[in-house]
């Protein structure tokens, strides 16, 4: 029997394992098939407190992984399968073998969408993102475009305004799918042009693989073009990890977590941290705030299961 099992080593994940692993709960961590979460894919944060010259993504992880197992945190490169909550304990399925804990803290985070573009894994980093909040500011006095139509596309490119010369926002149809706010905001900037009826079908890079520009085909007319640009930003959407919790937990209609009283979901000793909850901030520093009140949220329900 476990005390406590953490899904997901992403900035939520191993701040709670930290938190959890110094109050003595043993935590076992579950890395899941991303490791590290997101801030893999990013070569330098700037906005993470306490590194004044930035820190490499990566490099912020390994830091926080051995932290964690620094105060006693195991960790098991597994995968959570299915979901069995009880009343005083729950199970979990990982890689085809079931796992009794008395809490589960769930920081699976949310994947990125992408294009499925041949080169997308190597350009992540290097002028292809998801996050304009993250790297936006990488970008200034460049071109720069935004993939998508929706409140998200609309909102990153009104923010890349703040550091790009231009930004290019390239949607499929002829016609945003924003609210009206979110629409006009993007559709009245004098530093944001629109490109219709059209798709990225591959990219182009300099000598040393940083992003050159995107390959664009119009879907009405089959045209080619290319569009010089120093990074595109990937803006139709993440989907949350959560497969294995729907019909057990409550979830929104996107599949996002919702939680209640701090870190709470609706089933009494399962919390739940990070992007696998917030479909609006996603940004490490709150992931990590998010992880910290999930584990001391995990201590509080063990202490008070012990007094019963």
């Amino acid at each position: 029997m476990e005390t406590v099992v953490i899904i997901g080593t992403g900035c939520a994940g191993l701040t709670a394992a930290i938190y959890a692993a110094r109050a003595n709960l043993t935590p076992l961590v579950l890395e899941g098939r991303e490791p590290g979460g997101q801030l893999t894919t990013t070569t330098l944060v700037e906005n993470f407190p306490g590194f004044p010259d930035g820190v490499d993504g990566p490099q912020l992880i390994m830091n926080m992984h051995k932290q964690a197992e620094k105060f006693g945190a195991r960790f098991r490169y597994a995968e959570v399968e299915a979901f069995e909550p009880a009343k005083r304990q729950h199970r979990l399925k990982v890689d085809g073998e079931w796992i009794e804990t008395r809490s589960v803290i769930i920081a699976s985070g949310a994947s990125a969408k992408w294009l499925g573009l041949e080169n997308e894994k190597k350009l992540k980093g290097h002028g292809l993102t998801s996050c304009a909040t993250c790297d936006g500011a990488f970008y200034r006095n460049v071109p720069v475009c935004v993939v998508g139509g929706g409140d998200t596309a609309c909102e990153e490119a009104v923010f890349l305004t703040k550091f790009a010369s231009v930004v290019y926002l390239i949607h499929r149809r002829e016609s945003l799918r924003a609210t009206p706010i979110m629409a006009d905001r993007a559709l009245q900037s004098p530093k944001i042009k629109t490109i219709w009826n059209t798709v990225i079908s591959g990219y182009q890079t300099d000598e040393t693989g940083e992003m050159a520009g995107a390959k664009l085909k119009n879907i009405e007319t089959g045209d080619i073009s290319t569009l010089g640009v120093k990074c595109v930003f990937i803006a139709i959407g993440h989907t949350p990890n959560t497969t294995p919790f729907r019909g057990k937990l409550e979830m929104d209609a996107n599949g996002y977590l919702i939680h209640q009283e701090g870190s709470r979901t609706n089933m009494p000793g399962v919390f739940a941290a990070g992007d696998v909850v917030d479909p609006h901030y996603r940004q490490a520093v709150t992931a990590a705030g998010q992880g910290c009140m999930a584990a001391m949220d995990a201590e509080r329900y063990l202490i008070d299961q012990e007094r019963d």
